[in-house]
């Protein structure tokens, strides 16, 4: 299977971290020497359902580095335009996979293990959708300070993860009614989604008698698609980067994972950077060596 990771998140002015990010890409943030996406680009390259990795919204000039064969593309604009351009890239390679999985750049703390996990889970079946969820006590487990946004449903409260499995030719598919680009906006607000499935759904999440089972049953017949939503046991996989918080939560767990390797190894491990200095990095000592 390919992947396609979406790495052309910019933060704007008023967003939480622009003040880490100074107008440049949030994908080249620095995490333990490497820029984040790196992170992600290494566990992919360690899983062995992996073939092609597409990044989008990156060129060769960012300096990373891929143990399986890499291709760039540039930012889309529109969150599904991006999604489109990876797929397209995907069926150009000639792949003969039905699916193509999608990874946010903004997700360092997985690993190849997680990666087999979320396509072998997936593959079981031959569904249009994969969608994983990640329940609240699992992710407070590893994460207590993460401060996810929670969908409270009945017997359940989870957060979405940024690694999922769909259909490339339902990807590619004409969006007449402008549904998928809507939900895909609103990615971040579970009562929006919730609104936009049907205000049926919307009441009953509100007063938590919408179960995970109803949920993805009203939202497959609404998209007329087939799909399944995956209790992922991996809390990294929804532990994505947005807040400043959250990446001083990522880069200490990885100070800490790297302290253990250290042990283990019986002795000092260094964490070389693949490729160039991160350019988030690298801009802001240029202008510094202006002054």
């Amino acid at each position: 299977m390919d992947a396609i990771v979406t790495a052309g998140g910019i933060p704007l002015p008023e967003e939480p971290l622009y003040s880490e990010t100074k107008g440049h890409n949030k994908a080249l943030l620095e995490v333990a020497g490497k820029p984040m996406v790196q992170w992600v680009l290494d566990a992919l390259a360690a899983a062995k359902t992996i073939d092609n990795v597409i990044v989008v919204g990156l060129t060769e000039k960012a300096g990373l580095a891929c143990k399986k064969p890499v291709h760039y593309i540039s930012n889309q604009g529109r969150m599904l335009d991006n999604f489109r351009a990876g797929v397209r890239k995907s069926l150009d390679l000639g792949k003969k996979g039905k699916h193509v999985l999608f990874v946010s750049a903004d997700i360092p703390a997985i690993n190849g293990e997680m990666v087999d996990w979320v396509v072998n889970t997936a593959m079981k079946t031959d569904d249009d959708i994969y969608y994983n969820v990640i329940q609240r006590e699992v992710m407070e487990k590893r994460f207590p300070e993460s401060k996810r946004t929670y969908t409270r449903l009945k017997g359940m409260e989870v957060c979405g993860g940024d690694m999922n499995v769909a259909r490339a030719k339902l990807v590619v598919a004409e969006d007449e009614s402008g549904l998928w680009e809507k939900i895909s906006n609103s990615r971040k607000s579970p009562l929006k989604q919730a609104a936009l499935i049907g205000f049926d759904t919307l009441f009953l999440l509100l007063f938590r008698q919408l179960t995970l089972e109803m949920a993805a049953e009203k939202i497959t017949k609404k998209l007329n698609i087939t799909g399944q939503v995956i209790v992922c046991p991996y809390a990294e996989v929804g532990m994505d980067v947005d807040k400043p918080h959250q990446l001083e939560i990522i880069r200490k767990d990885f100070k800490k994972r790297l302290k253990k390797d250290e042990k283990l190894s019986g002795g000092k491990t260094k964490v070389k950077s693949k490729g160039k200095k991160p350019a988030v990095k690298r801009l802001a000592a240029k202008k510094s060596a202006k002054k």
